[in-house]
């Protein structure tokens, strides 16, 4: 049953990439919340939205102890020069690629 406090929406599915370790300490934090981690990642961006911070004190430092198990060393100044590895079998496809078009 759904009350007036409550809103509903409609969710949709996405496969957004994201940094491996940033992952796993969202994902520790949500468990530890015992909510999933879409909840967890529409919580942080409404809050971000209105210029608020989405976590308590005891959230910050729970935050900080899983960085440093998931050696996270990375923060906000991070954001805009974040730039990822190229995997092997990219590189592979693009070499074929680059090989197949040469003979032409």
């Amino acid at each position: 049953m759904i009350t007036e406090s409550q809103l509903l929406i409609e969710r949709v599915q996405t496969g957004v990439r994201m940094e491996k370790r940033l992952l796993k300490v969202l994902k520790a934090f949500a468990e530890y919340h015992d909510m999933s981690l879409g909840d967890l990642l529409e919580g942080i961006v409404l809050h971000a939205f209105d210029g608020k911070t989405p976590f308590s004190p005891e959230s910050l430092k729970r935050i900080q102890e899983l960085k440093k198990f998931y050696a996270l060393d990375l923060d906000s100044s991070a954001s805009h020069r974040l730039r990822e590895i190229k995997r092997r079998s990219e590189n592979k496809a693009a070499l074929r690629k680059h090989t197949s078009e040469k003979k032409k």
